[in-house]
């Protein structure tokens, strides 16, 4: 007898076969007893037996592997949330994540980026690449439209950029917790290949970076504080949080929030000026 999960996962399978188009996918559109493909053209579609399918759809046969899914899934023309969901069903858990590099962000996340007037705050992928930023982040942290791509690399302005290195109050503590954070990153979004060649740069030319990286100390980039040197401010204390950008496990935004509201006052004259 299918269990309840299993059930579910074999209407969801009907409910999505039944959305697709067979005169748009090449299908004779002749008359069909029920709307969308047959089960034997999304196994086709999927590169999987039609009873294997058949099985699925009536809950038998137990639980597919991560590959029959993503096959089901591509066959279905599955959506990325859709296929995240067809994982739940069938197994509990999300897909594997699979690391999409980014080197910018939706017009609307920058217009979010930008009503934050006093509050610096930044885009970062997995890899730690600066890809979005307002003119708050680019006066009290750093202007990165004035570097090359491939320095707006926190890691690489942390270990290797003397100025921003001088700006903070406690570089050590700072340069701990980024690389902790950085590893936690890196793996969650399924980028453990692609940081293979920045590690390898840091530790070739910053011994403290590759001690630290010896330690394989972890940390989550959730909420803190952070103290800061500042030509203009002064010793500014700012509070940070970090978010998720929902879809996309590659991406994270960190909002720094300045504790004193006359430094948030100033942040503001300083852009407007």
């Amino acid at each position: 007898m299918a269990t309840v999960t299993e059930n579910r996962l074999g209407l969801y399978l009907r409910d999505r076969r039944s959305r697709l188009d067979p005169a748009a996918l090449g299908y004779p559109a002749q008359r069909r007893r029920t709307p969308g493909l047959r089960r034997e053209e999304v196994a086709q579609r999927s590169n999987i037996s039609p009873t294997w399918y058949t099985w699925l759809e009536q809950g038998r046969g137990g639980a597919p592997s991560p590959d029959v899914l993503n096959r089901i899934a591509n066959g279905l023309m599955l959506t990325e949330a859709e296929r995240e969901h067809l994982f739940m069903l069938a197994l509990g858990h999300p897909p594997e994540v699979r690391y999409k590099a980014a080197d910018s962000v939706t017009p609307r996340l920058q217009r979010l980026l930008d009503t934050m007037l006093s509050c610096p705050a930044i885009i970062k992928t997995a890899t730690w690449d600066v890809v979005a930023w307002n003119k708050a982040a680019a006066l009290v942290l750093t202007d990165y439209s004035q570097l090359p791509l491939h320095e707006r690399n926190i890691l690489r302005l942390v270990f290797r950029n003397d100025r921003i290195r001088g700006s903070q109050e406690d570089w050590e503590s700072t340069a701990r917790f980024v690389v902790g954070a950085f590893r936690a990153d890196a793996a969650r979004a399924g980028a453990v290949a692609e940081i293979g060649e920045l590690v390898a740069e840091l530790c070739g030319t910053s011994p403290e970076f590759a001690a630290l990286w010896a330690d394989n100390d972890v940390r989550f980039h959730g909420e803190g504080a952070k103290r800061l040197r500042h030509s203009e401010l002064g010793l500014i204390e700012m509070e940070y949080s970090g978010f998720a950008v929902d879809g996309r496990p590659d991406l994270g935004m960190i909002v720094y929030n300045p504790v004193d509201p006359a430094v948030a006052e100033r942040i503001r004259s300083l852009i407007s000026a």
